[in-house]
């Protein structure tokens, strides 16, 4: 793990930042915007976790903020440097693991009838904002790997956060007793 005994080192001033491996690339580089917006997303779950979400919710949120550290952690290094360092990936077992998450959650909310609007509780709220932030991240995901080499489990991986955290904030509204806001196509 690293050690930070200070947080800035004025080398970015110049508009670059290190990666991993200690290479150094562009801040504006498709790598850096792939992890950025991967802590970006970490960090709206922390959000949804500071809004008081059902404590049955509490768990499953601080797993995948753990996950989003290691997808942030594998983003950070080029596959060719990888050789190099042990780096926490995401594994097959994560992807299962949302998937298993998702499956117990959809049988107890039933069928979706309607496009339900973000909405509902401070927590629910969130977790759809960072539905929508991690959709954003595959997207940019896509465009990196289209470039360069990475791992293709991190894809698969936000594919299913995305069902995940949607599921999770209705689930949230559930257990709160409130009723998530349903898309009006009429309105």
């Amino acid at each position: 793990m690293p050690k930070l005994t200070k947080i800035y080192t004025k080398t970015g001033d110049d508009g670059t930042t290190a990666l991993g491996s200690r290479r150094r690339v562009p801040k504006d580089d498709l790598r850096i915007e792939a992890y950025g917006t991967v802590d970006e997303l970490a960090a709206f779950i922390g959000l949804a976790l500071a809004a008081d979400p059902d404590q049955s919710l509490v768990k499953p949120l601080r797993s995948i903020q753990n996950q989003l550290f290691h997808l942030g952690s594998d983003l950070a290094f080029p596959e060719e440097d990888k050789k190099q360092f042990e780096v926490p990936r995401i594994e097959e077992r994560h992807i299962l693991a949302l998937e298993e998450l998702i499956d117990g959650y959809a049988d107890e909310l039933g069928p979706l009838e309607n496009f339900i609007l973000p909405g509902g509780t401070p927590a629910a709220a969130a977790l759809q904002t960072a539905r929508a932030v991690c959709r954003r991240a595959e997207r940019v995901l896509v465009s990196l790997a289209r470039v360069e080499k990475v791992n293709p489990l991190n894809q698969q991986f936000l594919n299913r956060l995305s069902d995940a955290l949607f599921i999770i904030g209705r689930i949230e509204n559930k257990l709160k007793g409130v009723e998530d806001p349903l898309w009006d196509s009429h309105a």
